[in-house]
């Protein structure tokens, strides 16, 4: 009997006892026992069939802020060749086929309720593009919608709606064979396609760098598009592009790794895809973080970035991790779920999933509007989303251990997929909660995401810290208690917080020390009474 053999017998009598402690019946879903996944929602998942790559995502449910549960890709090259054949390359259709068998097998696992399959450039243009439907329909049971370039555009941009708050600008996805671009604003411009995809652009030219810039000059020359709003933000969408950014986010050890909502400026940018498309990339420090099979067509991502920069004469470049799949989801929520706010929608999921009471959390959030009101702190839109963001993720590092609970925070935050939220929100929630759990000393160094946030973001983070460690000793998670404090300010500049006598045994010498910590933030003295 080999070792995993001996292995899942010894633990057999454990798993016996757990099932049958539960109450699960023959209808009972297998997912119900996961106490991490979120009940209400039933997974669905998005075939994506470009023409470099197939990718099936499933997402957890149909939702405002879905997380994913599965995502894998196959890099088939369907569109290899296209350029000379007008046909799908034949190896890259088998392997589509191959991967499509698997992607179905691992849905019916998943307990996908339904499967979206969508095909865009390479499949639309092709010649045995109604062909290959066909089998793909028979194999995954789906129907395949096949994408023209302004639907394509169209997804994407509101892949863009999904994953920043309140968007505007253009969003460029660039993909094996086209290029699409379209304004983002309240409402989406029409958008247009261009054969600039990576892979159609190395056959164009021949895999030379030169002369792939006087094709997308060509293309781009002629593009006119308005830009929706004062500021001309450029939303970078497409496997490629991340791959740049990625290599960018290491070249400057920028402490956050994430590259959604990455934000640099055009100019810097077209600098960066010179260098990019100039240089040895195996030399280049930092290549280790893009992947070896997305290294090829970098040089030429940067190429068709630079031009389009320059042709559309943007001032910043947004990354983005959230694009076309993530656009269909989209499209088929009710126009008052796309309305709700992403960030605040994954918070509170979180929070539900690994607060210790989330009703708390939300009183919080109550509690600290009327706090930053009273005491006259100036927020910006942004900064209260992240403010009320920042109260839902109070608790969930709860069950770490209280030596490292902070740094535990520090890296659920850094690494959480939640979106609309700019790098330097993120430095803010880490804040908020990190000084929660060192305390405001001069002793605690703060840690390396602090950077991201300017002195006055940091200053309210602090803020925001020093409330927490007050009012989680009255409250020790609880409901029912913080509702309970008032704040005033006093004509004078002083802080005054006051308790019902119902619950004055709560004072004691801890709260006493976390008040004058918070008087120490605020500048102006802090005192606690009983009404």
């Amino acid at each position: 009997m080999d070792g995993l053999s001996v292995a899942i017998r010894a633990i057999a009598p454990f798993r016996r006892q757990v099932f049958q402690s539960s109450t699960i019946s023959s209808s009972t879903p297998p997912f119900e026992l996961a106490q991490g996944r979120l009940q209400s929602l039933v997974p669905i998942a998005v075939i994506d069939i470009g023409s470099n790559s197939v990718r099936q995502v499933v997402y957890e449910g149909l939702a405002q802020a879905p997380s994913v549960l599965f995502n894998e890709k196959v890099l088939c090259g369907l569109g290899r060749g296209m350029v000379h054949s007008n046909r799908l390359n034949e190896d890259g259709v088998e392997r589509t086929f191959a991967a499509l068998r698997r992607f179905h097998a691992l849905a019916k696992q998943l307990n996908v309720t339904k499967t979206h399959v969508i095909a865009t450039a390479a499949v639309r243009d092709a010649d045995n593009g109604s062909e290959f439907i066909k089998t793909v329909t028979e194999i995954t049971g789906s129907h395949v919608e096949v994408l023209t370039g302004a639907m394509e555009a169209k997804y994407s941009a509101m892949g863009i709606q999904s994953g920043f708050h309140r968007p505007s600008g253009i969003v460029g996805d660039i993909g094996g064979g086209s290029l699409e671009l379209i304004t983002v604003d309240r409402e989406l411009g029409d958008g247009i396609t261009l054969p600039l995809g990576g892979l159609r652009l190395t056959e164009l030219s021949d895999g030379s760098l030169s002369e792939a810039k006087k094709i997308a000059r060509s293309h781009l020359r002629d593009v006119s598009l308005n830009w929706p709003g004062i500021e001309r933000n450029f939303y970078a969408v497409g496997g490629t592009w991340r791959s740049l950014a990625k290599l960018h986010i290491a070249s400057r050890n920028h402490p956050l790794a994430l590259v959604h909502d990455y934000e640099i400026s055009a100019s810097e940018m077209i600098n960066f895809c010179k260098f990019i498309a100039t240089n040895d990339l195996s030399k280049m420090g930092g290549i280790n973080a893009v992947s070896r099979n997305r290294r090829d067509l970098l040089p030429i991502g940067a190429v068709v970035m630079r031009e389009t920069l320059k042709a559309l004469k943007a001032d910043r470049v947004v990354m983005s991790s959230l694009g076309l799949r993530e656009g269909v989801l989209f499209s088929m929520l009710s126009p008052e779920e796309q309305q709700q706010d992403s960030l605040l929608v994954a918070c509170r999921d979180l929070s539900t999933l690994r607060a210790r009471n989330p009703e708390h959390c939300q009183e919080l959030a109550a509690w600290t509007d009327q706090a930053f009101a009273t005491l006259g702190i100036e927020e910006t839109e942004n900064e209260r989303r992240y403010r009320t963001a920042a109260c839902y993720l109070a608790d969930i590092a709860w069950r770490a251990h209280p030596d490292f609970r902070a740094q535990q925070y520090i890296g659920i935050i850094g690494n959480a997929g939640f979106v609309g939220i700019s790098h330097e929100g993120r430095a803010y929630l880490a804040m908020a909660n990190y000084y929660r759990y060192t305390g405001l000393g001069g002793k605690v160094t703060p840690p390396p995401i602090t950077t991201l946030a300017s002195p006055l973001m940091q200053k309210k983070a602090r803020v925001l810290a020093a409330i927490f460690r007050v009012l989680y000793l009255f409250s020790a998670t609880m409901p029912g208690v913080i509702s309970q404090l008032q704040i005033r300010k006093e004509d004078d500049g002083s802080v005054v917080i006051t308790m019902p006598e119902s619950i004055a045994n709560l004072r004691g010498e801890r709260p006493d020390e976390r008040i004058r910590q918070l008087a120490n933030e605020l500048g102006s003295s802090v005192t606690l009474e009983v009404a």
